[in-house]
């Protein structure tokens, strides 16, 4: 897939307000600084998502839309900045889970992953949380470009492994960077062959109608 054109739509923070469509989603969300702007920019080829060197700039779900609305790329708030207040925290977590439970649209949550870190328990808990409320999500672990392709391989499957501990199937994995660039055709290929289910699933219900 070869996304043509890529324009910001809506910014807010009630998933009722969110576009009235029917084209599939795809989200991204990952902790604070895991370079979910860098990846999402990478991806599009564009400056539709404002980078920052501070954590925690994105406070919205922000949607993309793509390929003249074919589908939608939408930029989720980062989770687990501890500097925020307790109330500002909330406020995200609410934002976030109700975009992900409710929002039919999603058809798949990209979960972002710094590759130079183990496991850390925030993100362990969210994936447990996607699972516990079957999501369907995969997994992206950024900034490869950071350690040698070697390492970061080593890295991933570590992480692999620990998630087996609780997981008898492991959701889809990629390894990225954003400077390099590295693995966007596959996540857009990955993206593509959900669009092409998604419409072959459209053409069977109409046939039944």
């Amino acid at each position: 897939m070869e996304i043509k054109n890529a324009k910001f739509e809506i910014s807010n923070a009630d998933v009722r307000k969110c576009p009235d469509t029917d084209v599939p989603e795809y989200a991204f969300i990952g902790r604070s600084n895991v370079g979910k702007s860098s990846l999402i920019n990478m991806l599009t080829r564009s400056r539709l998502a404002k980078t920052s060197q501070t954590p925690g700039k994105t406070l919205l779900i922000n949607h993309f839309n793509i390929n003249n609305g074919q589908w939608y790329l939408v930029d989720l708030p980062g989770y687990g900045y501890a500097a925020r207040g307790k109330e500002q925290r909330e406020a995200i977590r609410r934002i976030i889970e109700d975009y992900i439970i409710y929002r039919e649209q999603m058809a798949c949550l990209f979960v972002l992953i710094d590759v130079r870190h183990s496991p850390q328990k925030i993100d362990m808990e969210f994936i447990q949380w996607l699972g516990e409320n079957g999501v369907p999500f995969a997994l992206v672990f950024t900034k490869a470009d950071k350690l040698g392709p070697n390492a970061s391989q080593t890295m991933v499957d570590n992480y692999c492994k620990e998630l087996k501990k609780q997981w008898e199937e492991l959701p889809p994995v990629f390894l990225t960077s954003s400077e390099k660039p590295r693995g966007r055709e596959d996540i857009l290929d990955y993206i593509e062959s959900i669009n092409a289910r998604i419409a072959e699933q459209k053409k069977e219900e109409d046939k039944s109608e």
